[in-house]
Formats: C-alpha cells, sequence, structure tokens
C-alpha cells in the first residue's frame, strides 16, 4: 500500500486502484475495512518516523488515500530527476554528469520495490526502474570513459556484465575500455563469448552497435580513442 501511493506521492489513489493492486482480483467480503485495516498499519509505522509538529503523512480522502509529501521525497522520483539530469550532462559536462549519476545509483538498496507484492502498478514501476539504472549505469561509465579512466572502470564493467550478459551495451563498453587499455585480444574474445551467449539463449545475433564496435577494434579504428566513440548507435524508425 505505501509502495502504491509513494509512486503517486501528493496525489489521491482511490479505493479500487488500491484494492485492485494489494489484492490483484481477489475476492473480499469487505475490501473497505481491509483497506482501513491496511492504512491504520501503515500509518503507525510512518507516524512513528514522523516529527512531531508534523500532520498525518497518510491520509484519507473522499473514494481514496493520499501519501501528503512532495515528489522529491520518494528515493525512486529523487533517483528518475538525477539520472535523467546525468544523462543529459553526458556530452557537455561529463564530471557533472558522473557526479549526479553516482548520486543517484547511490539511492539503491536493493531490486526496485522489493517485496511489494504483484500489483501492476508497482510491478511496472519496478520494471521502470530497473531499466533506468541500467542506463544510468551506462552513462556513468562512459562519463568516466570520457574522463579517461579506462583502466578503473573494466573491473566495474565486467561485473554488469557478469550481472547482465545479455545487456550489449555493456558489453561494447567493456570492449571498448580493454582495447584502450591495450587489451585488444580481450576485448575480441568479450565478443565472441557474448556472441555465443546471443545465440545460446535467444537465438540472435549481436546487434548493429556491438557488431560496429568488434569491427572498429580489428581494424583498429582510430577513433576509438576520441570521445564519439561512446556514443550508441540509435535505431532509427521510419514511418510506413
Amino acid at each position: 500500500m505505501l509502495a502504491t501511493l509513494a509512486l503517486r506521492a501528493g496525489r489521491a489513489v482511490s479505493h479500487m486502484e488500491l484494492v485492485d493492486e494489494l489484492w490483484c482480483g481477489s475476492p473480499l467480503g469487505n475490501p473497505r475495512n481491509a483497506l482501513q485495516a491496511q492504512a491504520t498499519r501503515v500509518r503507525k509505522v510512518l507516524e512513528a518516523h514522523t516529527p512531531m509538529h508534523r500532520t498525518t503523512v497518510l491520509r484519507a480522502v473522499p473514494n481514496g488515500y493520499l501519501l501528503d509529501v512532495a515528489a522529491e521525497c520518494v528515493d525512486a522520483n529523487r533517483f528518475l530527476d538525477l539520472a535523467s539530469r546525468g544523462g543529459a550532462a553526458l556530452t557537455t559536462d561529463p564530471e557533472r554528469a558522473a557526479r549526479l549519476l553516482e548520486t543517484g545509483l547511490r539511492l539503491w538498496r536493493g531490486p526496485a520495490l522489493f517485496d511489494a507484492g504483484e500489483g501492476l502498478r508497482c510491478a511496472s514501476a519496478a520494471t521502470l526502474f530497473e531499466e533506468r539504472r541500467l542506463t544510468a549505469w551506462e552513462d556513468l561509465v562512459s562519463a568516466r570513459l570520457v574522463l579517461g579512466s579506462n583502466t578503473q572502470v573494466i573491473a566495474e564493467l565486467q561485473q554488469l556484465v557478469a550481472q547482465n550478459p545479455l545487456h550489449e551495451r555493456f558489453c561494447e563498453l567493456l570492449m571498448l575500455a580493454l582495447y584502450r587499455s591495450g587489451r585488444q585480444s580481450e576485448a575480441l574474445e568479450r565478443f565472441r563469448l557474448t556472441r555465443k551467449r546471443l545465440d545460446e539463449q535467444l537465438g540472435i545475433q549481436p546487434g548493429a552497435g556491438l557488431q560496429r564496435r568488434h569491427a572498429e577494434i580489428l581494424a583498429q579504428d582510430p577513433g576509438l580513442a576520441q570521445p564519439g566513440a561512446l556514443a550508441p548507435v540509435r535505431r532509427v524508425t521510419t514511418g510506413v
């Protein structure tokens, strides 16, 4: 219940929405009473951490409940804001981008919305946050590479690749960091292993970005030393 309300901090969530999220369509004899019992438990926890001068954080409103806090009080919202600003600063101010992204990623303590139930809203939000976390890591590593920290980020990228073996962008960045550190053979071997894994697990070939990086490393392309080498390949969508 708290997670559902926090996702819409400062805005009312209807009884119907909360019942659907908390019990996922399971029949309830008296859903209003069930919600009130949940709200009472949540309120006790919140009030134990609320300053004495502060009014109740969880409020009942007509036909629903509201978590009466500003959106920026929710760590998920702070993360999304920091990740967005960090990504936007990547090409113009990589040092600032790295600071913002590091601050955002430090907010994480485990899987997004862990143990928040199987409701559609929390599950969808968790997927969004996890995708944005991966993008934030991509941007942070890119910023560090722009700043010349090639050797230092290799261990970090190796861990990210191990945790996300089918995430091609991490592999691409690791190949670049290895190549820039004079480890061309390791970069090529990383491509081979990733291509094998993609084929065995998904039945697909590496995407355009990864294949381009492989070709550039084989050719020892001078452009790999330039900041532009960090730009991901964007898929162009054309109208019919």
